[in-house]
């Protein structure tokens, strides 16, 4: 059994705040396993119709699990879920809970009471550099090529089952039973085209024609996509200036084993990597900050920073990524910086074991490894 330190540290650090955790994140990232690998835990898997009977007596079922650690996986499954949760939070101080989903607590209309100020939330993301070094394995070209389910990446030959179960389980499970759209064919077909397009800007209309759906359909789509964590929608920070790009986001894939089994990839070329490794560093971002509020900034001229990391302070933070240093352009940096002077700027390469600085005429720049920069953005 593999265990997945960083996670793990995580769950004791929020059950230290509150006693009901809500863990979400897509399907196969390992929610279960994660959970099961809690020394002393009972776990009741909800989508039995047997546990869900017993559950039927909320305070009964609860008065059984004083002083204990307990897990209520795929717990949407319930008729209400979020009563148990209320009850347990509000009257049973004793228990420890985490409760899985796939999606965010707000997106089922089980969960129109979302428990604010009565749970911790934790998004299991795809496999980051502390669960590379648990699995054992310094193999980043592994990681982007297969992805970071754990399942998956685990597989030695491509697992090309796997991927077609998963979207159709993603369909049944999550995308039914939460939103209740219709016309399968043309949404996996959207999911589909998302994939191959990751990292690029979004645009509705490209993708009605060959879904053969409405405009409407395809926003509704998309936000399905980003509400079950399968899309990022990036969107491009602005202060307005005519110059600047402001309407039109980016859409970025959860997983990079997804982007590169559709666009057909069975090994990795030199030019595939950048743009995984942009994937990948977004990734660690979000995991290690448990956010999406994460920017893009991009000039008519085509001047483009990957992110934006925007401050509470009102600072900015510039982040280019490049699987080498020797790739780094700090045209966009500085020309960014003209109009945003607060904040730091930032390179993240796959080969800078030791974190350096640069400058570039008036702009300082921070050259550095993934580890490295994420210890300096969370300090």
């Amino acid at each position: 059994m593999v265990n997945r330190t960083f996670w793990l540290s995580r769950i004791e650090k929020l059950w230290r705040h509150r006693t009901v955790i809500w863990l979400s994140g897509v399907r196969r990232t390992g929610k279960t396993f994660l959970c099961r690998s809690i020394p002393g835990v009972e776990y009741f898997d909800c989508e039995l119709p047997r546990t869900r009977a017993m559950m039927e007596d909320m305070e009964s079922f609860l008065d059984g699990l004083h002083g204990k650690k307990v897990i209520l996986d795929e717990i949407h499954r319930l008729q209400n879920p979020a009563q148990l949760l209320k009850i347990a939070a509000d009257h049973y101080k004793d228990v420890r809970i985490i409760a899985t989903g796939s999606s965010t607590l707000g997106a089922s209309a089980k969960f129109k009471d979302t428990l604010t100020g009565r749970k911790e939330t934790l998004w299991l993301t795809p496999m980051i550099m502390a669960d590379l070094l648990d699995f054992k394995s310094a193999n980043l070209d592994h990681r982007l090529l297969r992805g970071g389910l754990p399942p998956f990446f685990m597989e030695k030959e491509a697992p090309e089952r796997d991927f077609q179960e998963w979207m159709e389980s993603y369909w049944a499970k999550d995308i039914q039973e939460l939103f209740r759209l219709e016309r399968r064919a043309s949404f996996q077909k959207f999911l589909e085209l998302l994939f191959v397009n990751s990292g690029g800007i979004f645009e509705a209309t490209k993708y009605t024609s060959p879904c053969e759906v409405s405009r409407t359909s395809i926003a509704n789509y998309l936000k399905a996509a980003e509400a079950t964590y399968v899309a990022h929608i990036i969107r491009p920070f602005s202060s307005h200036k005519p110059t600047e790009i402001i309407s039109a986001p980016k859409v970025y894939a959860f997983d990079t084993g997804f982007v590169c089994y559709f666009r057909g990839w069975d090994k990795l070329r030199k030019e595939d990597r950048g743009g995984l490794w942009e994937h990948f560093v977004l990734n660690e971002m979000m995991a290690q900050l448990q956010s999406r509020e994460i920017n893009y900034w991009r000039t008519k001229q085509h001047r483009e920073v990957d992110f934006i990391l925007p401050l509470r302070n009102g600072h900015v933070h510039a982040i280019e990524c490049k699987m080498s240093e020797k790739d780094f352009d700090p045209a966009a940096i500085c020309a960014f910086r003209q109009t945003y002077k607060d904040g730091r700027n930032f390179v993240v390469c796959n080969d800078v074991p030791k974190a350096f600085n640069r400058r570039y005429g008036d702009t300082d720049v921070r050259i550095t490894g993934l580890t490295d920069f994420i210890a300096e953005i969370i300090a």
